[in-house]
């Protein structure tokens, strides 16, 4: 399986994309698995200096294809344990209405515009399922809503291959 791996998705980026080199590839493996290691520690990672990792961390940063540092927390931990994934059909004339609410509604951590007879796709997480019928009639008023509620997540949310 090794012409597999030679197509893989790293050697993809690098072969199109100068600023997807090698290096920098392993550095954003490097960062996805601890965005807090020190510019030092990515440097010995990828046998360079250290000013001159940092100089390609702030490039990748300034081409936007390093968008932010996060913390994943557990919603449920937190008070939050019941998710669903719900899509909306705006009326006419309210697709931004419907973009505007979900964009002020703390409960929705996702907000997506699809394609399809639904024109967006929210993930939302709520305290208890009555709470989710709160925040399903605030959209009521701009289209219809069809609501799956999260049971279990065999495959977690996970980062994009780079190799």
């Amino acid at each position: 399986m090794a012409s597999d791996r030679s197509a893989g998705p790293a050697n993809r980026l690098s072969g199109h994309d100068p600023l997807l080199d090698e290096i920098n590839v392993r550095l954003l493996q490097a960062l996805r698995e601890d965005a807090r290691q020190s510019m030092s520690s990515l440097a010995r990672r990828v046998g360079m200096s250290a000013p001159a990792v940092t100089e390609r961390v702030q490039r990748l940063e300034r081409a936007g294809v390093i968008r932010g540092y996060s913390v994943d927390i557990d919603p449920a931990a937190i008070g939050f344990p019941v998710a669903a994934w719900v899509r909306v059909r705006p009326g006419p004339g309210q697709l931004s209405r419907v973009a505007a609410l979900a964009a002020e509604t703390p409960e929705v951590v996702e907000c997506d515009r699809i394609t399809g007879e639904d024109c967006f796709l929210m993930k939302i997480h709520v305290a208890a399922v009555d709470r989710l019928e709160d925040v399903l009639d605030r959209f009521l008023l701009y289209g219809q809503t069809t609501s799956s509620i999260l049971v279990s997540s065999p495959v977690p949310r996970r980062a994009l291959p780079l190799g």
